[in-house]
């Protein structure tokens, strides 16, 4: 299983970014909430990052960070091949 993470905007550039996964190169990247089996529950920190805690717990284990250009360069092809 592939694990990777980034910080990907939600609603297009200079928007707040919050945590996307993905587990296979085939899967679009999906917020963290899509993966209940992954996630942790988010700080109760108001305007705290959406996704820190998941992104903490997963860091632990081994998951690699992708970064954020590279994962929405990658995001726009894949939707562009659609």
């Amino acid at each position: 299983m592939l694990k990777q993470m980034s910080w990907m905007s939600v609603d297009g550039p200079n928007t707040d970014k919050v945590l996307h996964l993905r587990t296979h190169p085939s899967q679009p990247w999906q917020p963290y909430t899509a993966f209940r089996e992954h996630a942790a529950p988010d700080y109760k920190v108001p305007k705290g990052s959406k996704g820190w805690a998941t992104y903490q717990k997963l860091l632990r284990l081994g998951w690699a960070l992708v970064p954020s250009a590279e994962a929405e360069q990658e995001s726009m092809l894949m939707q562009k091949l659609k």
